[in-house]
């Protein structure tokens, strides 16, 4: 593992185990087991590793997404297995979350967090931009923009329901499904989602 990896991957462990404001860069370097010094070569200061860290969550929310959503599903199919990665990923992932957003909300790097977020739209994009092509949804949308609002409605959803609700799985499930209907009903010509 490279010397940034390390620093990144000590930083997670570390805010997940004391917070944020507990930690100082010599607790993160000790962990990663390089010199201090090594450690301003990557970042200025420990609030700029936040960017790197929800690269981390990003990226493995992605690779969740790649693995999870079958590229020959119908496009609602595709739609809810994309909203059930999502979640799961939120759920299994809040700690992280939570430090992210509290990381970020402190700094000036949400622009760049924003940023990591580039592959999951483009993804999206492709997927909308096939399904015009065949007709399935309204040609008249922005496919980028498109993606962009999806996403951001699913995640704030999931992290509405573990980070902030805390509401019983059931009601999870719930919500899952008014978020599909409403994100079908919203793209899909003539969508019919089985509640």
């Amino acid at each position: 593992m490279d010397k940034e990896k390390r620093i990144v991957t000590s930083a997670i462990q570390l805010f997940k185990e004391q917070g944020i404001d507990k930690i100082k860069i010599a607790d993160i370097v000790k962990r990663a087991g390089i010199a201090q010094g090594t450690f301003y070569l990557y970042f200025p200061s420990k609030m700029s590793l936040m960017p790197s860290i929800a690269k981390v969550m990003v990226d493995n929310i992605f690779e969740a997404i790649q693995k999870n959503v079958d590229d020959q599903a119908p496009l609602i199919e595709k739609f809810k297995q994309l909203i059930d990665t999502i979640f799961m990923m939120t759920r299994e992932h809040k700690e992280l979350v939570a430090i992210i957003y509290a990381g970020l909300s402190a700094s000036d790097y949400l622009k760049d967090w924003v940023n990591a977020y580039t592959p999951y739209y483009n993804w999206l994009k492709k997927e909308l931009d096939a399904a015009k092509s065949k007709g399935e949804i309204l040609i008249a949308i922005d496919s980028y923009s498109t993606a962009k609002m999806v996403f951001g409605l699913i995640e704030a959803a999931a992290e509405r329901a573990y980070l902030f609700d805390s509401k019983e799985e059931m009601l999870v499930d719930e919500d899952k499904k008014d978020l599909l209907q409403f994100i079908c009903n919203a793209l899909i010509l003539n969508s019919a989602v089985a509640k």
